[in-house]
């Protein structure tokens, strides 16, 4: 007898954010008589990261600007490890999807006094093309596409994590994903033709993050484990100011936004003195890689506030000024007791990003039939540096391309297929794991994480301390293999789900560090003390990993130029 539930749909969207909920209507769009169910970790509309998105969507609209010129700056950015069919399709796409946002969705940015729409200044561009509503552009967006999914009666698995992608019964399809239904504790096998990745990504193995807490990299460890080609993986993104308000809070390491420092703010020592002009010529506006590794550097000297942090200051701009333009943090950072218009506010480099993620081709497939993804579950599109503003770019454009796919494959060469029943099973038995053991105190395991990724796999990396995080990791999740949770009522049992989410996190994490071993030179976000240099690039490679019988391999694979070379600029059509 199966201890689990089945349901059907033609197709199932796992993730609410940009990604998700783009692709859930552009297939209702497309193929209108196709079931959609969209599955979120928690509220629909409430949670993920797209939400959380203060900065903006960088598009190229204004009179100056060009989709090559912006190309070009995701290109350079990323440190030319970018598929570069991947970032044209997004710089191209992003002109209509912002169009789509505003003119069909409802979205609202801010405008010029002459009606254009407003693009504000990001770091690392040549050109201010970031769009925004004020600073909560995440807000902006996520709602009118919440109301659009309620709207069009598409259905909805609120509460439902999904925890393992089941294969068909001769391994060369998708045949639904295995999920626990949060509300009760009950396993639900959703059956469907084809699926849609869109979990998001969300580093929060580290000390300081920024994502959200649901978000525990469930999509990458499930596509780990069912054997899918991760790259780039060891490109982790740290956003320079986190807002640093002691250990206590969990505002600790949430955002405050890079339109500050393109607006003009200044980074400053324990000392209250300027740095950034030491180590890049931008200053403040540097790529987010270059000034969180100087931020770590000049925190190694001991000229720190008094958490431990450095500073960020605005006080020598127009106050009322800031007050408008960035009114989301100044509440923010005055909630935490601190003046940002006024005064300065203690910051911290913070996890925020991962560029690495499942290899996709741009119509949004992968290398299982059936199998769609799109937003941060992938990797390629930023290679080793994501430019701000290219984030929820990247989400509503290959989100929305993705649903476009899958309405037009599904009604066509999609069809259900009967699972792997041993791959279920053996799903719920790694669920289980817990549930019949003593229980243990799951709050060390995870602060042990955090200090093992933040000491040895951050933002400046070594051969030592990358063995020893493996060597680290590795014990780790043998302890946490011995610690059991109570069981005694799975309704909302959210012991049993942080275990779950620290075997995910412990899994990638590995993947990480196997990733940040193999690439011995620095480039972008990944930075080798042993190894500083960055090889020539006209010979570079990403790292490729898979996970099989417990152990994760790599492979380096060549970029391929398919648009412009290193020394070269795509010139404008």
């Amino acid at each position: 007898m199966n201890d689990f539930e089945t349901i059907e749909t033609d197709v199932l969207i796992l993730g609410a954010g940009g990604a998700g909920l783009f692709a859930a209507l552009h297939v209702n769009e497309v193929a209108p008589d196709l079931s959609v169910t969209v599955a979120v970790k928690g509220l629909l509309g409430k949670c993920g990261c797209t939400r959380m998105v203060q900065g903006g969507y960088n598009v190229a609209l204004a009179p100056g600007d060009s989709v090559e010129r912006h190309f070009m700056d995701t290109v350079e950015g990323g440190k030319w490890l970018n598929d570069q069919d991947l970032a044209w399709t997004l710089v191209t796409v992003a002109q209509e999807r912002v169009r789509e946002l505003e003119n069909e969705l409802g979205c609202f940015f801010d405008r010029n006094e002459d009606g254009t729409v407003h693009q504000k200044a990001f770091a690392g561009q040549t050109f201010d093309r970031t769009v925004h509503k004020g600073d909560l552009t995440g807000i902006e967006i996520v709602g009118r596409l919440a109301e659009q999914v309620w709207a069009r009666g598409l259905n909805r698995l609120e509460d439902h994590r999904a925890v393992e992608m089941i294969p068909s019964m001769d391994g060369q399809s998708i045949s639904g994903v295995l999920m626990i239904d949060m509300r009760t504790g009950g396993f639900v096998f959703v059956k469907t033709r084809a699926v849609l990745l869109a979990t998001g990504g969300g580093p929060t193995m580290y000390r300081y993050h920024t994502p959200s807490g649901d978000k525990t990299v469930d999509g990458m460890a499930m596509a780990l484990r069912a054997g899918l080609a991760l790259r780039d993986m060891e490109m982790v993104q740290f956003h320079p100011t986190g807002l640093l308000a002691g250990a206590e809070t969990r505002m600790t390491g949430t955002v405050l936004e890079e339109g500050l420092r393109g607006y003009g703010a200044y980074l400053l020592d324990g000392d209250g003195e300027r740095f950034m002009d030491k180590y890049d010529d931008r200053g403040e506006r540097a790529t987010r890689d270059i000034v969180s590794r100087a931020m770590f550097e000049e925190m190694r000297t001991g000229s720190i506030g008094p958490l431990g942090g450095l500073y960020l200051s605005m006080a020598h701009l127009d106050e009322g000024e800031v007050r408008r333009l960035f009114k989301g943090m100044v509440q923010r950072c005055a909630d935490c007791g601190f003046d940002l218009a006024g005064d300065k506010v203690e910051v911290v480099p913070t996890a925020h990003y991962m560029m690495g993620g499942v290899e996709f081709g741009a119509d949004g497939g992968t290398e299982w039939n059936g199998l769609f993804t799109a937003g941060e579950d992938t990797g390629g599109v930023h290679g080793a540096n994501r430019l701000g503003g290219n984030g929820v770019a990247n989400s509503t454009v290959f989100g929305g391309i993705a649903g476009d796919t899958i309405g037009r494959w599904t009604p066509q060469q999609g069809a259900f297929h009967d699972p792997d029943e041993a791959a279920i099973e053996a799903a719920i038995g790694l669920c289980r794991t817990p549930l019949s053991k003593p229980p243990g105190d799951l709050e060390t395991i995870r602060t042990g994480l955090a200090d093992i990724m933040w000491d040895d796999v951050g933002i400046v990396r070594d051969a030592v301390s990358l063995e020893r995080a493996l060597g680290n990791l590795t014990a780790l999740e043998a302890d946490l293999d011995g610690i059991g949770v109570d069981g005694g009522n799975l309704t909302y049992n959210l012991t049993w789900h942080d275990w779950i989410n620290l075997k995910n996190m412990i899994l990638v994490s590995r993947a990480i560090t196997v990733a940040a071993l193999a690439r011995d030179d620095s480039r972008g976000a990944h930075y080798r003390t042993d190894f500083p240099e960055t090889r020539n690039l006209e010979s570079s490679t990403f790292t490729r990993v898979r996970y099989k019988d417990g152990a994760i391999t790599t492979e380096a694979h060549p970029v391929h130029f398919t648009r412009v070379k290193p020394g070269e600029t795509l010139l404008e059509e």
